[in-house]
């Protein structure tokens, strides 16, 4: 009878414990529940509540964000001016490096081959002169008095020296004086491979001037058979394909 009343009375103990922590849930939901409902009501009445008050029994709060403090605005600007100048004088820099590439690569493209070579003549400076008087113009060293003198002055040159001012030295002809040395300067279109050839090379010497090209047609000497019989001799320039013969070596493989 002993052990039967003492487990009822631990049974009973477990059931009270139970019991007030389900009342103790059922509390804090109804709190919860109030504190939910205050809140609704006074958005929905539109009243100004100080929400920071409520504290919730909830491990997982929402902490706030902190906003970064500008310390110093004044030292930011001036960072940021100066990253902004920096760039643009490396943009300048590099459309000026620019520049520089297109102007060489545009002066080696070629030797002046769409001017026409000029040799001045001897009696040159006396010719010009003339023009000068026949239009005109009387002081060598006074610049032109209108377009329309200058037009006529240059076309007269041109049309008795066979030799014409181009649109992009026409700005810096403004004299007589100018012309002259204009028509004195005389003109080489040459490459400077051809123009060895008129100068006196010293005794030890020698440049060779024309390419040596197997050609199985002009090349005889061993049956038109070549030290490479698979190597190929292949001209790609449209000028020098009218200048030097190619030649396609058959080949076993492919």
């Amino acid at each position: 009878l002993r052990c039967q009343r003492g487990k009822q009375n631990t049974t009973t103990i477990v059931q009270q414990n139970n019991n007030s922590e389900k009342r103790a849930r059922k509390m804090a939901g109804i709190i919860r529940s109030t504190l939910a409902g205050r809140n609704a009501f006074a958005l929905l009445t539109q009243k100004s509540v100080d929400v920071t008050c409520f504290r919730y029994a909830s491990s997982n709060r929402v902490k706030r964000i902190k906003k970064p403090e500008i310390t110093n605005r004044d030292a930011n600007q001036a960072k940021a001016a100066a990253m902004r100048a920096e760039a643009e004088e490396q943009s300048l820099l590099y459309e000026g490096k620019r520049f520089e590439s297109v102007a060489q690569s545009l002066s080696a493209r070629g030797y002046l081959r769409t001017i026409k070579p000029y040799t001045p003549p001897e009696n040159v400076t006396e010719q010009v002169l003339k023009l000068a008087k026949e239009n005109g113009l009387t002081d060598a060293r006074q610049p032109f008095g209108g377009m329309e003198k200058k037009f006529a002055f240059l076309s007269a040159c041109g049309k008795a020296l066979g030799h014409w001012v181009p649109n992009s030295m026409l700005h810096e002809v403004q004299t007589v004086e100018d012309t002259t040395i204009f028509y004195q300067t005389p003109i080489d279109t040459r490459l400077p491979l051809d123009a060895i050839r008129s100068v006196e090379l010293p005794e030890n010497l020698h440049i060779q001037q024309d390419y040596v090209r197997f050609h199985p047609e002009t090349d005889t000497m061993f049956g038109g058979k070549s030290a490479f019989p698979k190597s190929s001799t292949v001209v790609t320039g449209l000028k020098y394909k009218q200048k030097y013969r190619g030649h396609e070596a058959k080949k076993s493989w492919p």
